[in-house]
């Protein structure tokens, strides 16, 4: 007499479906035209979406400007004298 395998997962052996996540994930996959976001969950995305950019534009605003080409760097720092390793 053979043994049978060891599982831990209860989902292959279970007969009676409760209506839990593998159905639903079935039926979303065969209709996705009935599938859509809740009309609460679009307004909150919404208004978090408006929040985000007003909190962007307001650090954008207080944020200090910085010139593109400042006066005062007319040396270029990175050429060096090449006699003093002359040996």
């Amino acid at each position: 007499m053979t043994r049978r395998k060891k599982t831990r997962s209860l989902a292959d052996k279970v007969s009676l479906r409760t209506g839990k996540r593998k159905d639903y994930r079935k039926w979303r996959r065969d209709n996705p035209d009935e599938v859509a976001p809740s009309r609460r969950y679009v307004e909150k995305k919404r208004q978090q979406r408006k929040a985000q950019a007003a909190r962007k534009l307001e650090r954008e605003r207080s944020a200090p400007t910085l010139e593109l080409h400042p006066t005062g760097l007319a040396e270029k720092p990175c050429q060096k004298d090449d006699t003093s390793k002359e040996s």
